[in-house]
């Protein structure tokens, strides 16, 4: 069954590239899908993703594509790699295309841009009927296309997609769990990315390790207290698509919203690193989501707060924390928590 699934991947970034090799490697026939004709077609020649990962070689089996409804037309089921800010756009673009999907699954983190509503909200709205899952976890690029040892979740609420996808990302050094909470998998993938600039920030700012690793558990508190607000499992934010990440995020230089924070510590400008690292950056976009959807559910969240005020350059990383040093004592856990 595995080698007769046809599966194409909708972003040919890092990460697209990364998990449609593996998908590849894996048995299934994958089309990767990207919008610049002739990266795809030197793709098709070399074998290799120039700008995004240059140094590794794509399996032979791994077909490239420009044309968006060819690719799905021919898909059993998609598997979506692009920023959370073009998320929405191209689902509305699928579902006016013919298809026969047996489900659309994401790697994408983040939100709804202007909105904060979560992707998966969007896929149900503009592909009702059509099963969604998302793909998540402390995953670089680079390390799984070199093969390394990886762990993700795929979480949804169709346990036989869910499954579905697992079993095809699944093998021999890379393991795929799964997971019926959609909800609090996609807000642990999105915040970790604001908490991985706080992070940053401290590291460039050469605070030492004591501070990165009460960032990290504060930060961990904050992804708790969001998720027990907006009914999230706890044991997802404990689990990959929370703590895994948020980890690999805050400490792991691949990660290009630590990347940023570091630069920002060191005293960099925004604009001068955003061009420097010359990706997107999830968290510029994700924070003011984060902190919309905690003023919904009147969570206090000070860590993402200052990250959101130094993003919009309102403060210095300095000043942020300096704010924070300045809060007053109180229990690590209110009387009330429950997780």
């Amino acid at each position: 069954m595995t080698a007769q699934t046809r599966v194409a991947v909708i972003g040919a970034g890092s990460w697209g590239t990364a998990l449609a090799a593996l998908l590849a490697r894996h048995g299934a026939l994958t089309t990767l899908w990207g919008r610049d004709a002739a990266a795809m077609q030197a793709m098709t020649a070399t074998r290799r993703n120039a700008r995004y990962l240059p140094d590794s070689p794509l399996p032979d089996a791994l077909s490239f594509s420009s044309d968006l409804a060819a690719s799905v037309r021919d898909a059993d089921w998609l598997l979506v790699v692009t920023p959370s800010h073009a998320f929405g756009e191209l689902i509305e673009k699928i579902a006016g295309l013919p298809h026969r999907l047996e489900g659309v699954a994401w790697a994408t983190k983040g939100f709804e841009p202007g909105t904060g509503r979560f992707l998966h909200e969007l896929v149900e709205e503009r592909l009702p009927g059509v099963p969604g899952a998302v793909v998540t976890g402390p995953s670089f690029a680079r390390e799984v296309v070199e093969g390394l040892p990886t762990a993700v979740t795929v979480h949804s609420d169709h346990a036989e997609f869910a499954q579905r996808v697992a079993e095809l990302l699944h093998g021999p050094s890379f393991r795929a769990y799964t997971g019926s909470d959609i909800l609090g998998a996609e807000l642990g993938g999105a915040m970790k990315n604001v908490l991985a600039v706080a992070t940053g920030v401290a590291d460039g700012m050469r605070l030492g390790l004591n501070a990165r690793a009460g960032l990290i558990t504060r930060g961990l508190n904050e992804m708790l207290r969001l998720g027990v607000a907006i009914g999230a499992k706890a044991e997802t934010l404990m689990g990959l698509a929370g703590l895994g990440d948020l980890v690999l995020t805050c400490t792991g230089d691949l990660s290009r919203n630590r990347r940023l924070g570091l630069a920002l510590g060191k005293g960099v400008g925004l604009k001068q690193a955003v061009a420097e690292i010359g990706q997107v950056v999830e968290s510029i976009q994700t924070v003011d989501e984060v902190m919309r959807l905690a003023t919904r559910h009147a969570v206090e969240l000070p860590i993402a707060r200052h990250v959101q005020r130094v993003l919009h350059e309102e403060i210095t990383p300095a000043e942020g924390l300096r704010l924070l040093l300045a809060r007053e004592q109180k229990p690590e856990y209110p009387d009330d928590f429950v997780a």
